[in-house]
């Protein structure tokens, strides 16, 4: 009979198969690497999302869901059919395979576990058929297949010897042209100079997306950089797994990794962030936790015979002291707690990741001075300026310039020329820190260079960041944001003339070290809007008579009178100009007719158009809870902690409704610029994503390049 209800088939159809689903829940829910052969069950195989070069390591996973009141007893790998592993037990000493609890996900889907065959690798070039295979404990079994692929590298000219890696931490096309505007100014329409970056002799335009977001953090915004493989935001050198350990994901192997493994390279890391911060980390730490301080640290040193860590330099030094370690900043005259190492944070690996990866065992120790242990291990100790400029070329060297975050270049600067913030003020923002002389980029980069090229005779990756660019184009800070990218582009000269033999390195050319600018992100939106029709007195004067004023016509139309007064666009813009000093930074953070800033992917401010005399306060340090840091503002309109006789509020000027919640602009998903030098700059070039970067650098690394 025929039926007269099309849709009662599918009804029907529906039924059976939520019937099938409810009477058998054995299922690979997860399998690692990525994949859309899996994802889609495989309907497709494109695009590649997990790629590899030759011998690369990297963990295989999976993710097994029993039935209810069953277990998995064994999870077998196979690579093109044939068997890599069985994991059929918990982590054991030397043994590279494991089966433990999902715990991320028993509560809902009980008996769960998480199935390894750690640092795998693979020598033949092409699409691999990666399948997983569960066999539950009355006999039943389940399979899943993905797809990787590993990447041939054919040896065709001369290799690259060292890569240097310049990160702008959230640096997108505007915070660049913004910064060649104020460093170098404009001609009749014409740049006088280019910014370092800008004369490199390749371009490129960058895909930012992570694994799971269009919109990136800064943690898999580098490691894709370095491992050729998509991250989860907030994860560094792992994918994302269904187990509730912050170190124990499925690990993929860095650049600096697998060259130290290969060829014996030498790793360097500078920032002028946190060292544990995302960017540094994301070059060498593996973790699913970017905030995991404690353990990310502990790595950094742990593992440095494997990674060939040699150079470490920016903030954090809270990490390194021993729990209970007092700081005082001298003027708040109040003592505080100056290490942030807790249990929460350390960690330690279990035996398969030690024996798949020969990784250190880490521990839980939170009384741990990590300072002293890195002096023991060889290293030499640098905690200021002043000991950096007298370190020499050591064999290693660490240096800690700050509690947490290093301070922003424009108060680094203002502290050597001894400026005050306000009229008022009696210690500049870096005393108020605690850390008056603390090194500017170009001066870490170049120490870097230095130590690095004494002792690698076979070559090194240095990553160097540029990190408040982003911090304070969070804060919509615009003065700030641009002074920190021509700070970054003066370690960029360093690096170029690292390459050219010229500045510092005069009479020392290294042809064969290929470098590249780039950011993880672009932030906030920037956007160069034009310029000021005002000098500074009479913007000041203007923001006295009208920067909380409003007209009853305006207000209904929603156009403050300070913004129309101030802001000038197309003809009125003009070319802003700043005087250079003699250090290399504008004169005037607030000359006549300054450039104006404006941001896409704002929260809500308030807006003067003037540098702010004191940044936010930086939620990371140890003191920002008692004076004088307790008293520096916050980014938030609605702080109501905020009183009135605090000379340095951001509620000054006109309000602007932001675009997305909270208090800081947000990073946002466009594409941004790579610029490339030196041998094999010639194979970067065109719209890429940011993994195709890894693989065009390790081509040249390692087969060697004609461009």
């Amino acid at each position: 009979m025929k039926n007269r209800n099309p849709l009662l088939g599918f009804v029907i159809a529906g039924i059976l198969a939520a019937g099938a689903d409810c009477a058998s829940a054995l299922t690979i829910s997860r399998l690692t690497p990525p994949s859309q052969l899996f994802a889609t069950n495989g309907a497709t195989s494109s695009p590649m999302i997990s790629r590899f070069i030759q011998g690369q390591r990297f963990d295989l996973q999976a993710t097994v869901r029993p039935d209810a009141g069953k277990t998995i007893t064994s999870v077998e790998f196979k690579i093109d059919g044939v068997s890599v592993g069985v994991a059929n037990a918990a982590p054991a000493a030397g043994v590279k395979t494991s089966l433990v609890s999902a715990t991320a996900i028993t509560a809902t889907a009980p008996g769960s576990v998480s199935a390894s065959v750690r640092g795998y690798s693979n020598l033949v070039a092409g699409v691999r058929t990666l399948t997983a295979e569960a066999t539950q404990s009355d006999g039943t079994k389940v399979t899943a297949t993905g797809s990787f692929e590993i990447v041939g590298i054919t040896q065709a000219g001369r290799k690259v010897k060292n890569v240097i890696i310049m990160l702008g931490d959230g640096m997108g096309a505007s915070h660049r042209t913004a910064a060649r505007i104020v460093q170098n100014g404009y001609a009749q329409g014409k740049a006088n100079k280019k910014l370092a970056m800008d004369s490199f002799t390749n371009t490129a335009m960058i895909m930012t997306a992570s694994l799971d977001t269009q919109v990136t953090d800064s943690a898999p915004g580098m490691a894709n950089y370095v491992t050729g493989n998509k991250a989860n935001s907030g994860q560094e050198g792992v994918w994302p797994d269904d187990t509730s350990d912050a170190f124990d994901g499925p690990r993929m192997e860095y650049m600096s990794e697998f060259l130290a493994r290969t060829q014996g390279k030498k790793l360097g890391i500078v920032t002028t962030a946190d060292v544990f911060d995302a960017t540094p980390a994301a070059n060498a730490i593996h973790t699913s936790n970017r905030g995991n301080g404690t353990g990310i640290v502990d790595q950094f040193l742990d593992d440095s015979l494997r990674t060939n860590l040699t150079v470490l330099m920016g903030g954090g030094r809270k990490w390194f002291l021993p729990s209970g370690t007092t700081f005082g900043n001298g003027f708040g005259g109040t003592s505080f707690t100056g290490s942030a190492r807790a249990t929460g944070s350390d960690y330690t690996l279990s035996a398969d990741i030690q024996a798949g990866w020969n990784a250190a065992a880490g521990a839980i120790d939170t009384s741990r001075n990590l300072i002293a242990d890195f002096q023991t291990a060889g290293w030499t100790y640098a905690a200021d300026h002043t000991a950096l400029a007298n370190a020499g070329t050591p064999a290693k060297l660490l240096g800690l310039f700050s509690l947490s975050n290093m301070n922003i270049a424009k108060d680094k600067m203002d502290g050597r020329r001894g400026v005050f913030p306000t009229t008022s003020a009696t210690t500049t923002i870096v005393q108020d820190y605690g850390f008056p002389d603390q090194p500017m980029l170009d001066e870490m980069s170049t120490k870097a260079l230095q130590v690095l090229d004494a002792n690698s005779p076979n070559g090194f990756v240095l990553m160097v960041e540029g990190a408040s660019i982003d911090k304070q184009a969070h804060e919509m800070d615009s003065t700030r944001f641009m002074v920190d990218t021509i700070e970054f582009d003066k370690a960029v000269q360093k690096a170029k003339d690292y390459v050219d033999g010229t500045g510092d390195f005069a009479g020392h050319a290294h042809p064969d070290t290929l470098v590249y600018v780039t950011a993880d992100h672009e932030c906030a939106g920037a956007a160069i809007i034009g310029a000021s029709k005002k000098t500074d007195a009479a913007l000041q004067t203007e923001i006295a008579t009208s920067g909380n004023t409003v007209s009853a016509v305006a207000a209904t139309l929603g156009q403050p009178l300070l913004r129309n007064n101030v802001v000038g666009t197309y003809a009125e813009a003009g070319f802003p100009k700043y005087t250079i000093a003699a250090d290399g930074y504008p004169e005037a953070w607030d000359p006549d007719n300054k450039l104006l800033i404006g941001y896409g992917a704002n929260a809500d401010r308030y807006e003067d158009f003037r540098t702010r005399p004191y940044p936010s306060n930086d939620s990371q340090q140890p003191g920002n809870s008692v004076a004088p840091l307790n008293a520096y503002p916050r980014n938030n309109v609605g702080d109501t902690s905020m009183s009135s006789s605090r000379p340095y509020q951001l509620s000054d000027g006109y309000f602007i409704t932001g675009q997305v919640p909270g208090t800081q602009a947000v990073h946002t998903g466009g594409d941004i610029p790579l610029t490339a030098y030196g041998r094999g700059a010639g194979e970067l070039g065109g719209t890429i994503d940011n993994t195709d970067v890894f693989f065009a650098v390790m081509k040249a690394v390692v087969g060697g390049t004609t461009k």
